[in-house]
């Protein structure tokens, strides 16, 4: 729900997105301020709502962190009756945003020729898992589809292990997020032109884009990007790389890299771990000596690391200017009070799931803000969308209801 001065109030999503690409898409804009309706079947909703569930007949968390800050309402577009309804949001709406699998929302009659007739000003928005019009373009995809056909996967584990998937899911929220920039510029082109447009973006292409490093390293070799593990595509270093910490759990290291462009954060750290001896050691005179001579220095930080907890090595090591990272999990994230503060893990409450934590939106606006509300349940809102929108009594909603559209 928007908020009166935020960045997009005033600005209506037609949302018809399912799972996790389309969906991720529709919560950034909602949480910029727009007013997001998302059209679900009747009965069921959009299949994210119980494709994860852990307890039948709830709302999966999944579906939770991906549509907070929308509004529900249900139609049925197999319906006439669903399909005129769903039209007359249409001419009312800026956006419209969909990220069914090839070829359904033209069976359904809301392609993108159809909805320019009904509305010339809206930014009709699709993700998909590949170009329309290339070779792969009537095939299904999800998150780690695009991972591997965008090449993330092979740039991701150890250089003779298999190609690995990374853990973040780039190929659905990057991809929605693409989406989502892409939006906000058509609506800024449209204030000038006042004409809509159509936008479009496919999985494969937007992990692409994640990847350019790795196209420079290309460019550099001649030959394809390699696995490297933790080291840099670009040039290689010691340090570049995990080492354990004191404690012993799972996720229980710190990261540790200096720079390729010098030796001044390699000396900090030695001065950290108690090692300025190695200063004037030629085997780790500059980063390519270092990376060669990788074993030693891994061992000397190891037994440096091992006497502090992670978060105690990534203070040590970032107040003397040696880039450090803890590698906290999600459970650490959740529980960080300073992420809480930024609103970058949120508080929201669920009137079936009660309250829970998830993570917020992470672009500070000095002028707009958006609190981050629960996900709807299926069909919360119609009687508010179809009375102040389309302007429907109480008799229409009980025939359309009884009728099955709604």
């Amino acid at each position: 729900m928007s908020d009166a001065g935020a960045a997009l109030s005033g600005v209506r999503v037609v949302d018809l997105t399912q799972f996790e690409a389309g969906t991720s898409c529709t919560e950034t804009l909602a949480w910029l301020g727009a007013d997001v309706v998302k059209v679900e079947p009747p009965g069921r909703g959009e299949q994210g709502r119980a494709a994860s569930t852990d307890v039948p007949g709830l709302d999966s968390y999944y579906f939770l962190l991906l549509n907070a800050n929308k509004r529900s309402i249900t139609l049925n577009l197999k319906h006439p009756e669903g399909c005129r309804l769903l039209g007359r949001l249409i001419e009312q709406a800026d956006v419209f945003v969909e990220n069914f699998a090839p070829g359904i929302i033209e069976r359904l009659g809301f392609g993108y020729d159809a909805v320019r007739r009904m509305n010339p000003r809206l930014i009709y928005a699709q993700v998909k898992g590949f170009a329309p019009d290339g070779p792969f373009g009537s095939f299904p995809a999800f998150d780690m589809i695009a991972q591997a056909a965008g090449g993330a996967m092979s740039l991701t584990g150890l250089p003779h292990d298999p190609p690995l998937k990374p853990g973040p899911t780039i190929g659905d929220t990057g991809a929605g997020l693409h989406l989502a920039i892409g939006i906000l510029a058509a609506l800024v082109q449209r204030q000038r032109t006042g004409v809509g447009q159509r936008v479009e973006v496919a999985m494969q292409e937007a992990v692409i884009n994640y990847c350019r490093i790795s196209f420079a390293r290309q460019l550099l070799t001649g030959h394809a990007a390699e696995r490297w593990g933790n080291q840099s595509q670009l040039g290689m270093t010691a340090p570049s790389g995990i080492y354990p910490c004191s404690s012993g759990g799972p996720n229980d290291y710190v990261f540790i890299y200096t720079t390729r462009a010098g030796n001044h954060q390699w000396e900090r750290l030695l001065d950290v771990i108690g090692r300025p001896d190695l200063k004037h050691d030629p085997r780790f005179a500059n980063p390519v000596q270092r990376a060669a001579n990788a074993a030693p220095i891994d061992d000397a930080i190891s037994a440096w690391t091992r006497q502090y907890t992670k978060r105690e090595a990534m203070e040590r090591l970032g107040k003397a200017g040696v880039p450090a990272g803890a590698t906290f999990d999600t459970l650490e994230l959740t529980e960080d009070e300073h992420l809480t503060r930024r609103e970058a893990i949120v508080s929201v409450d669920h009137p079936t799931r009660g309250t829970f934590k998830m993570p917020g939106w992470p672009v500070k606006m000095e002028q707009s803000h958006v609190r981050v509300e629960a996900a709807p349940l299926l069909g919360q809102h119609n009687r508010d969308v179809y009375t102040e929108l389309l302007e429907l009594n109480e008799d229409e909603l009980t025939r359309l209801h009884e009728q099955g559209v709604i």
